[in-house]
């Protein structure tokens, strides 16, 4: 198993425009660069799957396996021999709103699938969150 995250701390939005924010994943695409389309059909919630194309890549399935509203979201991508779970989780301090993402990949082939996703994505998280606050502020 391998397991990275990355945390920031934030004044700048609530985790109410945080979970709007992901609660929509049919308008990802338009604050993550990343991606060309996420699909969702129904709601946000645990036992749901959603359609991602990630930029240059082919569709991939995701499923919500955890949902607790304002507070965090776990998903899984299921790859050949190997699954990637990705939690948000969203924490009041007296400092500002803690944002933590976790990606984790086990399997048998977990390395392969680590280098050739997981690894960009961890990579990714400092400008990504980043640029995830800045789009929240506005909703």
């Amino acid at each position: 198993m391998w397991t990275k995250s990355h945390s920031i701390l934030t004044t700048e939005v609530s985790k109410e425009q945080m979970w709007k924010l992901f609660a929509d994943v049919n308008n990802w695409h338009t604050w993550d660069e990343g991606i060309e389309f996420a699909k969702l059909e129904g709601k946000f919630e645990k036992g749901n799957y959603f359609t991602l194309r990630p930029k240059g890549g082919p569709n991939v399935k995701v499923e919500l396996l955890e949902t607790i509203e304002n507070k965090l979201f776990l998903d899984v991508t299921k790859f050949p021999l190997a699954k990637m779970y990705d939690e948000h989780n969203f924490e009041e301090t007296a400092q500002g709103l803690k944002i933590t993402n976790t990606i984790t990949v086990t399997g048998i082939l977990g390395f392969v699938w680590r280098k050739i996703v997981a690894q960009k994505i961890v990579d990714s998280l400092p400008v990504d969150m980043l640029q995830q606050i800045q789009t929240a502020k506005n909703l």
